[in-house]
């Protein structure tokens, strides 16, 4: 469904974002020094060798997978979609039989593979398969109903409702809820960026908090709890609440890590304790909690720094998205921005208590490979856009196959 196709220079380098590039390799020597930090202070983590070896070359392989996903453009993206998500599907669906049993134990969830001493986590790259499928969703069905109408829209929301319901099931027997409000804000973009009317989306989002302050509001009673188990809800899922909630009082159990997070990144102050001046103690701060890390050593600064290389990722990403003008590519640069944001948020607002602990990580950042090859992943659909450097403006005489 191409109207017109244009192919500009083939200079390698003016088809890299170098923007994207910088922000990223910003962020990686941010988070080894974080990880360095946070095992140099912890008795019981494995060696900093070990700790910092593996992650540097977890770093390799998702930019070798950025390398790779980035030769597609955007007619090869669109064939290869429903295989993806197809892909992300089965691996969904056989972490539930195959899952780590040591890793359900200690954390509870069912959504890990192991072998040997490598883990991994399907539902991180299920993340751009599914940015992928709704991406296509949505193309297909605005070219089918160009004009936009409460009943069309209506339509559309419920198709790509139908992609992210097997999603949602899959992860709802795995006991990982936090993924699940991922591929939810995923789906919030989209919808936002699809041209649906405010006359849904107002409603709908209104309903959405609603039921969100009705949720709170059952955790804080007895009978509210009853209910909420019926649907569902675990309780570890009430204790992280209770404790968001409430950090103060109740600092010796499920509130240690976040009273100790919140201890750490306030003990930084303005400019931070310095580099490796760790006083604070936090359960888990290479991973799930490294902004408290760079909280204690870095001060408010060093914060604000960390979330300035984020705006501007996403900034040349959402640049080089109006620069390719691509329908496909605009609905995965959103879906994308709206997974790292999410991310950036989620973390970097339970590490202060301003949101409920998910184990949501922190975006480059975090230690771990399943969360940074998604992420680089999602990052290689981006490059692709400047890589081909092309321009197509869809028209209803053709369409993809």
């Amino acid at each position: 469904m191409f109207g017109k196709y244009i192919q500009s220079s083939n200079d390698n380098s003016n088809r890299i974002n170098w923007g994207i590039i910088f922000s990223i390799l910003m962020l990686a020597i941010i988070g080894m020094v974080a990880i360095f930090v946070a095992v140099s202070h912890d008795s019981t983590a494995t060696s900093i060798t070990h700790a910092l070896l593996p992650q540097f070359l977890w770093y390799i392989i998702g930019g070798i997978a950025m390398v790779i996903i980035m030769q597609f453009d955007s007619e090869q993206l669109w064939k290869l979609t429903p295989y993806a998500y197809g892909f992300g599907i089965f691996l969904l669906t056989a972490v539930l039989i195959f899952y780590s049993r040591s890793y359900a134990v200690q954390t509870g969830a069912k959504n890990w593979f192991q072998i040997g001493p490598l883990t991994f986590q399907p539902s991180e790259v299920m993340k751009p398969a599914y940015i992928l499928m709704l991406a296509k969703v949505s193309v297909e069905h605005n070219n089918k109903c160009p004009r936009h109408t409460v009943k069309t829209d209506w339509l559309l929301i419920g198709k790509l409702f139908l992609w992210v319901l097997p999603i949602t099931i899959l992860l709802k027997l795995q006991n990982d809820f936090g993924t699940i409000l991922v591929f939810y804000a995923i789906l919030a973009g989209v919808i936002v960026v699809s041209g649906v009317t405010w006359k849904i989306i107002i409603p709908t989002f209104a309903a959405v908090a609603a039921l969100g302050g009705t949720a709170l509001a059952l955790v804080a009673t007895t009978f509210g709890k009853e209910i909420l188990g019926h649907l569902g809800f675990q309780a570890y899922q009430f204790a992280r609440v209770n404790t968001w909630l409430n950090p103060s009082q109740n600092t010796s159990n499920q509130g240690y890590q976040l009273w100790q997070s919140i201890k750490a990144v306030g003990s930084g102050g303005i400019t931070g304790t310095g580099f490796n001046v760790s006083h604070v103690y936090v359960p888990v701060r290479e991973s799930d909690m490294i902004f408290s890390v760079i909280g204690e050593n870095f001060g408010f600064i060093g914060g604000c720094i960390l979330i300035l290389l984020y705006f501007l990722l996403i900034y040349q990403m959402v640049k080089v998205t109006f620069q390719t003008r691509n329908v496909f590519y605009a609905y995965i640069s959103t879906g994308v921005i709206m997974m790292i944001l999410f991310h950036v948020f989620e973390n970097i607002g339970m590490s202060i208590g301003l949101l409920p602990l998910t184990g949501i990580p922190l975006p480059f950042v975090s230690q771990g490979g399943s969360a940074l090859i998604g992420n680089m992943m999602g990052i290689g659909l981006i490059m692709s856009m400047q890589y081909h450097n092309t321009d197509y403006l869809f028209s209803n005489d053709r369409k993809f196959s």
